[in-house]
């Protein structure tokens, strides 16, 4: 209780440990909030949970409950998880998909990510697991990055094509992207306009507070 309080004046670092994908990972108690941190970003909770609760208000939390399959590609702590089940009271089923098991035994001790019933937690490559899965579903959320970095991978034109692909009409893709500099810029402003060349409707949310964009992709 006393690591929470003195929280709200300096972040409190109460866990560290690294892994091979993810490099170092940091629990810590920040403005009263237990968050996952990489060496330089939030990962999970924090900042990071309320700008995609604003996705997910911009899609509808009505109609996110009413749907019967969410894919999450890239799980880390699963504060958006925690978001759709505690707030969306969605009761569908959900898979997240993460490439470090150690995260996820992070997640699980500390955000008790394994106490949600209606979750399936898959290891594996985000690009490998689109490539393989047979199911459909009605929003996919795509939340991948290696500390403030975002793999090439993402922002190809087979990638997005092969999400669309996998969604029910209908559905949506939240991705979750970071702009740190023009390039960057650039690079989201391509990505968003091929999406529109090819007859998808796409909205776009930038914080003011924060670096990230999120791209709201619609399959009609």
């Amino acid at each position: 209780m006393l690591k929470k309080i003195f929280s709200y004046l300096i972040p409190i670092k109460i866990y560290q440990a690294t892994s091979s994908v993810s490099k170092t990972i940091e629990v810590n108690w920040v403005n009263g909030e237990l968050v996952l941190d990489s060496k330089n970003t939030n990962y999970s909770y924090g900042w990071l949970q309320r700008i995609l609760r604003l996705g997910l208000k911009k899609i509808g939390f009505e109609r996110i409950a009413a749907m019967n399959h969410i894919l999450v590609l890239g799980v880390a702590g699963g504060s958006v998880i925690k978001t759709i089940v505690n707030e969306i009271k969605f009761e569908g089923k959900i898979t997240g998909v993460e490439i470090d098991p150690e995260i996820i035994k992070i997640a699980n001790s500390y955000f008790k990510l394994n106490t949600i019933n209606n979750l399936e937690i898959v290891i594996d490559d985000a690009f490998e697991f689109i490539l393989k899965t047979k199911d459909t579903y009605d929003l996919i959320i795509i939340d991948i990055f290696a500390d403030m970095e975002m793999p090439n991978f993402l922002f190809q034109h087979f990638f997005i094509k092969r999400n669309c692909f996998l969604l029910n009409q209908e559905g949506f893709i939240l991705f979750n992207t970071m702009i740190l500099n023009s390039k960057e810029n650039k690079r989201n402003e391509s990505f968003i306009a091929e999406c529109e060349n090819n007859d998808l409707k796409v909205r776009t949310l930038r914080t003011i507070q924060s670096h990230n964009e999120l791209i709201i992709i619609e399959k009609m």
